[in-house]
């Protein structure tokens, strides 16, 4: 349990960290979406730019199975390295955004 908190406020972490920027154009709203209960957590730019309509995940984080799932990232860094500096072990951390026969070769969990 101690563990799934850890994580839990790591990713709370990434999500403020990245939602402090907000894109320099358009009228964008940052949104942080944080679902302690079912351990879901993004992060999403909405908005106009002109008559444009935007609206974007850039992190989409989910904790399951007491690892990091990460299922969006649309950062340039790649929010997995970063929690590996932070000390979570690459085995708990998942890029789920991989197709599951390609984890293997990512040198995280495979699931």
């Amino acid at each position: 349990m101690e563990k799934l908190n850890n994580y839990r406020e790591l990713v709370k972490k990434l999500i403020n960290k990245y939602g402090q920027y907000k894109p320099k154009y358009g009228d964008i709203e940052v949104q942080k979406i944080f679902d302690v209960q079912g351990d879901h957590y993004q992060l999403m730019n909405v908005g106009w730019h002109g008559n444009r309509r935007l609206r974007g995940c850039v992190l989409q984080i989910d904790l399951k199975n007491d690892k990091i799932w990460i299922q969006h990232d649309g950062t340039e860094i790649g929010v997995a390295n970063e929690l590996v500096e932070w000390g979570v072990p690459p085995e708990d951390i998942v890029l789920a955004y991989h197709a599951p026969f390609k984890r293997q070769y990512t040198g995280f969990a495979v699931d």
